[in-house]
């Protein structure tokens, strides 16, 4: 990479729901008290994403009050009709966040696609535009939304205090072309960190830096192909000098 490729945008919404992925299967559901790093990179991922490129976060800026509110929620049961459930969300949150992207080097195959330039703008075009999706914060049912924001701007309710941490969280997920451990390859890896809040910023490590982890099962490296994937053919150089011509602009200096 020859630029930092970094992106800085608030996301907010009326509520979230960052929870531990074992409580997804059912039952109560208690959200953490801020935002995980898996969470985040969805939600990058939802503004602009290919499988050239992994998103990591850099940090994240909390600014409203860290604040709760509980519903009871009627989901159905596996084994059919209903039960009561005790669903604790976060409540009007607002979130600085910061990140960047580096190339996907299990995806040797896309390697032609790797322009910086190309894919810097379309993620900050993306970003002005809300995201190419639906942005959602940690869940479906909490509707988030994305704008460009400096990530200093603005007086954060957390400024003033030195340090708060969050004891034992989930980080992320590791999939297996973005494992860089070789034990990891082809698996599904769950890490976990212990997040400290300092001024109101978290400060991530990065995902091969998590001490702690653990192979949940095997898993292949998905496949992309004309079949599950509209935007192949933009990987062909043929396809990629079309575009640039068509814009009267020299492919060598993108």
């Amino acid at each position: 990479m020859e630029k930092e490729n970094r992106i800085e945008f608030k996301v907010y919404g009326r509520r979230a729901m960052f929870s531990d992925p074992i409580t997804k299967s059912g039952g109560e559901k208690l959200s953490y008290q801020i935002p995980t790093y898996q969470a985040l990179k969805g939600i990058v991922e939802s503004i602009y994403w290919k499988p050239t490129l992994i998103w990591y976060i850099d940090r994240v800026r909390v600014m409203k009050p860290i604040q709760t509110e509980s519903q009871g929620i009627r989901p159905i049961e596996y084994s059919g009709g209903n039960t009561l459930s005790l669903y604790t969300y976060l409540k009007d949150v607002e979130y600085h966040v910061q990140a960047h992207f580096e190339w996907n080097e299990g995806r040797p195959d896309l390697a032609q696609d790797r322009n910086e330039n190309k894919h810097f703008f379309i993620a900050k075009r993306m970003l002005e535009r809300g995201g190419r999706r639906d942005i959602f914060l940690g869940t479906r049912e909490c509707q988030g939304y994305v704008e460009p924001c400096r990530f200093s701007e603005g007086e954060s309710v957390y400024d003033t205090t030195e340090e708060l941490a969050f004891g034992f969280l989930f980080h992320g997920f590791t999939y297996p072309d973005e494992a860089v451990r070789e034990e990891e390859q082809n698996k599904l890896t769950a890490r976990f960190w212990r997040p400290v809040m300092k001024h109101g910023v978290i400060d991530f490590i990065r995902p091969e830096d998590c001490s702690v982890r653990r192979v949940l099962r095997d898993m292949d490296v998905k496949t992309f192909d004309e079949k599950n994937f509209q935007g192949l053919n933009e990987f062909t150089a043929e396809y990629f000098n079309e575009e640039v011509g068509r814009f009267g602009m020299d492919a060598g200096s993108l």
